[in-house]
């Protein structure tokens, strides 16, 4: 009987699951279910108003996904749960919620229904930037070993600033939750019914070192006297390694899903840090872009280095052995969307209707006939604020050279340039710390459409880059990390790097740089970080024009 495992991957606005043949290596079915509730940057369901750089979600969806997607695999490839003997999930992160005792989300119960502060903060809910500014302060007057190992900030988009928050706002929401919890390991405990915290998640998201632990009681106590004790209150120093057994799926699992009890569950990941195995990554050096709403880049490496704003290293994070290193983008997808959204002429809208395209393939069709420079325009990427390498969500967008003369498909394909040209920084910064990196390569949607967008990464990095064969990378790499938690004894897997080898994937294309494009673009990133260097550290007029729009809206 053949045996199969299951990854789920819980992005910004959806859930995916795909159904892995642990024989031939094939994603034989796979669904998607698009939240409910979204991303809740306006209001909570009931209407009750959210502030400025506010990103909720309704822990109910994730349940969604896993009632409506296991079972739609299961049925489309017409095979037995019970031939099912691994699952594993990812999730954006940091992506957190307080629960009370018995697991439950807060904002489940009448009483907290309306208290912004009892639902999931998403990874980009960027409402902590003074939490985190305060944060790092501290941190640096006391000589905190920890900053090192996040490239001297902590992010507003990790968990510690965003439970700053909570104590500071909503002091009673913080003492009514038994417990503070990524969501990948609430969605694991739901399956299992134990709680099992992934290393991954503690690790670049809550300040955990495999050596050392958690910041000190001290160090909390001076965030706030309320953390003094939010370790071992409201967290869990049971860390476990990515590719460890969590549980085994529980009765309730059982019927929300269809799958067997006793189904192996492996600890929650990271959707970004996931996807490495899944395009046959398991050596240091090669570095990962996975390509979304934002952008993650992963590698690893091996040894630890201190690498400034850099989103961390963790050991083990990636896969046992290595050190895992983390950057990213915090506006990519979202940035070309915010365009199409709010910029693109009606006309374009009509012309694009009228030959059949999405209005992003037309945008690029019409982009992709400029030449490199033509537009005269460059763009900082920061849409959505900078994850790296200046870690401040306080950075705000901006377009250089705009005329007249200006049209819709040079704003897009500016827009792109931008990100790569982020992109580059990123890579520089690495390699300028002496922290190698020797191939890239890319996974998601991006990634898996358009080719215009990687050929300009290609030439504005100098780089070859390869594209992941699965356009569910990190579905794919959950579901090779449920395989290993079945083990080989009931048809998994006993490493994830012996998986990774056998069923990671590559598409046989290659983008590689064009010289002549390549030395363009070499002149305008020289324009772009000058531009960089000048906004987001000498003028802090982003920030100031922040300030003024927050009171004007209030």
């Amino acid at each position: 009987m053949k045996k199969y495992s299951i990854g789920v991957d819980f992005g910004t606005l959806s859930g995916r699951a795909v159904l892995l043949d642990l024989q031939t290596g094939n994603e034989i079915a796979g669904a998607v279910k698009d939240y409910t509730h979204g991303v809740m940057d306006e209001t909570l369901p009931d209407g009750t108003k959210l502030g400025q750089d506010w990103a909720l979600q309704h822990p109910s969806d994730y349940l969604e996904v896993l009632g409506e997607t296991i079972p739609a695999i299961i049925k489309q490839a017409g095979i037995n749960s019970e031939q099912v003997v691994g699952l594993s999930i990812d999730f954006t992160a940091s992506t957190v919620m307080p629960i009370d005792a018995d697991g439950q989300p807060l904002c489940f119960s009448g009483e907290y229904a309306s208290r912004p502060h009892a639902y999931i903060k998403l990874w980009k809910h960027h409402a902590a930037q003074e939490q985190a500014n305060r944060l790092n302060e501290i941190a640096e007057q006391r000589g905190e070993a920890f900053l090192d190992r996040y490239g001297r900030k902590i992010s507003s988009e990790w968990m510690v600033p965003k439970v700053m928050q909570l104590v500071d706002e909503a002091p009673d929401i913080y003492d009514a939750m038994d417990k503070f919890i990524e969501a990948t390991d609430w969605v694991t405990m739901q399956l299992t019914g134990q709680e099992r915290r992934a290393c991954c998640t503690a690790g670049y998201k809550a300040i955990w070192h495999k050596q050392t632990g958690y910041p000190s009681k001290e160090f909390y106590k001076a965030l706030n006297p309320k953390l003094e004790n939010f370790v071992s209150e409201k967290l869990s120093e049971d860390i476990y390694p990515m590719g460890a057994k969590a549980g085994e799926v529980c009765e309730t699992a059982a019927k929300l899903t269809g799958l067997k009890v006793g189904t192996a569950v492996a600890v929650g990941n990271v959707d970004a840090h996931v996807a490495l195995p899944a395009v046959g990554i398991t050596k240091p050096g090669k570095l990962l872009m996975i390509m979304g709403t934002s952008t993650c880049h992963i590698f690893m490496g091996e040894k630890e280095s201190n690498v400034p704003g850099m989103c961390g290293v963790v050991e083990d994070g990636v896969i046992p052995g290595f050190y895992g290193y983390e950057a990213g983008q915090s506006c990519v997808g979202d940035h070309f969307a915010w365009f199409v959204d709010n910029c693109c002429p009606a006309e374009y809208k009509q012309q694009a209707q009228a030959q059949g395209k999405d209005i992003h393939e037309l945008l690029t069709d019409k982009a992709d006939a400029l030449n490199v420079g033509e537009s005269g325009l460059v763009a900082l990427d920061w849409w959505n604020g900078n994850r790296s390498i200046l870690v401040d969500v306080d950075l705000t967008g901006m377009i250089l050279g705009m005329s007249l003369q200006t049209k819709p498909e040079e704003i897009y394909r500016t827009l792109i340039e931008a990100t790569a040209y982020g992109t580059k920084v990123i890579i520089d910064q690495f390699e300028q710390n002496d922290v190698p990196i020797d191939a890239l390569y890319a996974c998601g949607g991006i990634a898996e459409k358009n080719a215009m967008i990687m050929q300009i990464y290609s030439d504005v990095t100098n780089r070859e880059i390869r594209i992941s064969a699965s356009p569910q990378a990190p579905a794919l790499g959950a579901a090779m990390f449920g395989a290993v938690a079945a083990g080989a004894d009931r048809g998994g897997f006993d490493t994830i790097s012996e998986i990774a080898q056998k069923f990671g994937k590559i598409k046989d294309v290659v983008y590689k740089p064009i010289p002549e494009n390549v030395a363009v673009y070499a002149k305008l990133y020289e324009e772009y970080k000058t531009l960089h260097d000048y906004f987001g550290k000498e003028n802090d007029v982003m920030k100031r024009l922040k300030a003024i729009s927050a009171q004007q809206s209030q």
